[in-house]
């Protein structure tokens, strides 16, 4: 990619000039007060009949403490570097909305991939400029230099990175992620979306924000760390950014009973045993990959640094509808681009993924 001679652009500069100094809702958890009879709020001076442990009458910390401190740790930034919502969906709305102007800015994208970045965009009347992956013989890339210049020649604000990427599974090397924000100089902020970076080698671009704080990235413990139904997600970015987009998120976003299960989740046994468990799902991922490439309707399989396999089959109905006789329930992608013969599998136990060899196997025979 070339270097353009284009002006650098604060960060600030990049969020919508109304909400530069928004101040956002200011609920009655927002000020540090302390007292032992709490009525600032109109909560229930009684817990639920049901509330066994009588903590969700009050409204959450908007913040919680503990779970900062503990993703802090976790994803090795400062508190303040850190906003937790729910899930990676909130984060992604949130920067959509925050940045981008109604029908004035505009978002980049690389099809097929998460479908949100598309939703968010057109909920907030953001053009979407799709730049598609490239399918080559390592498997699928993105266009970098076509991403450069949809920001540059087209003003988009935001570029959505998926690395490693869903659906496809393949992981942007940090090089050319830093490639891409050297060439950009601050025009744009790249969100680089890492749901499924426990499973990857490729280290974090989290270690590229001391150089760029044009950089951000989403994380969440929906994946490697079994606690989708908890909904806690977070952004990673320059403390500044952090700021804008906490005053334009509602004012609780996470529930007192999901903030505790996810410190629980993040204690040093609990990732013992997390870390033991993405061990396992790189093996099997090895080994699956390897089984499946070889029977004689799988078209390909793609190299994965995540928890689930792309595979192009040459009959992706009759596959599909295999393992759904067999009680296997996988992703149908064959409504992406690019994907028309495609099918997700996720990354099972050791006998699940024997399931999912015995249904196509037997389709295949019975073929």
């Amino acid at each position: 990619m070339s270097q353009p001679d284009v002006k650098q652009r604060d960060l600030l500069e990049l969020v919508r000039p109304d909400l530069r100094g928004f101040g956002g809702y200011k609920s009655a958890r927002t000020e540090d007060l302390r007292g032992d009879v709490w009525l600032n709020a109109n909560e229930s001076a009684w817990s639920n009949p049901a509330d066994a442990n009588a903590t969700s009458r009050r409204y959450p910390d908007p913040q919680p403490v503990a779970l900062k401190a503990a993703l802090s740790s976790l994803y090795g930034c400062a508190p303040d570097e850190l906003l937790i919502g729910r899930g990676s969906d909130e984060a992604i709305d949130l920067l959509v909305r925050t940045l981008c102007v109604a029908g004035q800015d505009a978002v980049v994208a690389t099809p097929p991939v998460f479908g949100m970045y598309a939703v968010s965009a057109r909920l907030q009347d953001a053009k979407l400029i799709a730049v598609p992956l490239i399918d080559g013989p390592e498997g699928f890339a993105p266009d970098l230099d076509a991403i450069a210049n949809a920001v540059l020649e087209q003003g988009a604000k935001l570029v959505f990175l998926c690395s490693p990427a869903n659906p496809t599974g393949a992981a942007i090397p940090l090089a050319q992620i830093e490639a891409l924000l050297q060439t950009l100089q601050g025009r744009a902020l790249v969100v680089v979306d890492e749901a499924y970076g426990e499973f990857s080698d490729v280290p974090s671009a989290t270690t590229l924000r001391v150089r760029y704080p044009e950089v951000a990235v989403l994380r969440t413990l929906s994946k490697a760390h079994a606690l989708a139904a908890a909904r806690v997600g977070v952004v990673i970015a320059d403390p500044r950014l952090i700021a804008v987009l906490r005053a334009c998120q509602a004012p609780y976003p996470v529930p007192t009973p999901c903030a505790e299960l996810a410190v629980a989740g993040l204690s040093p046994s609990a990732l013992a045993a997390t870390r033991a468990r993405i061990a396992t799902v790189i093996e099997e991922r090895a080994r699956l990959a390897s089984a499946l490439s070889v029977l004689p309707g799988v078209r390909r399989v793609y190299a994965s640094d995540a928890n689930f396999l792309l595979l192009r089959f040459a009959d992706a109905e009759a596959a599909f509808r295999a393992l759904l006789a067999a009680g296997v329930v996988v992703r149908d992608q064959r409504s992406a681009p690019q994907l028309d013969d495609a099918l997700r599998i996720t990354i099972g136990t050791p006998e699940q993924n024997a399931r999912v060899l015995a249904a196509l196997n037997a389709q295949t025979v019975a073929a």
